[in-house]
């Protein structure tokens, strides 16, 4: 990590993983990848590992798995 980087008070950048998630940059939030919306890590409850991507919440996940084709959507 580079002196410069992750004074604690920003974005932190996350690796995620299998029901736990590691800090690579401190910060204090992350962006949701669907509202784009600050989570705070305290408040983190839903990522995908697989995108390494966060969400604010369980619908915000739930649109992500539909966009990446991971659930059927309701198109016909």
């Amino acid at each position: 990590m580079n002196i410069l980087e992750g004074n604690g008070r920003g974005e932190a950048k996350i690796r995620y993983l299998d029901a736990d998630f590691d800090v690579i940059v401190p910060g204090t939030h992350v962006i949701c990848a669907v509202t784009g919306k600050r989570i705070p890590l305290d408040e983190l409850r839903y990522w995908s590992v697989a995108r390494q991507e966060a969400y604010v919440d369980a619908p915000a996940a739930f649109e992500a798995e539909k966009k990446a084709g991971a659930l059927p959507t309701d198109k016909v």
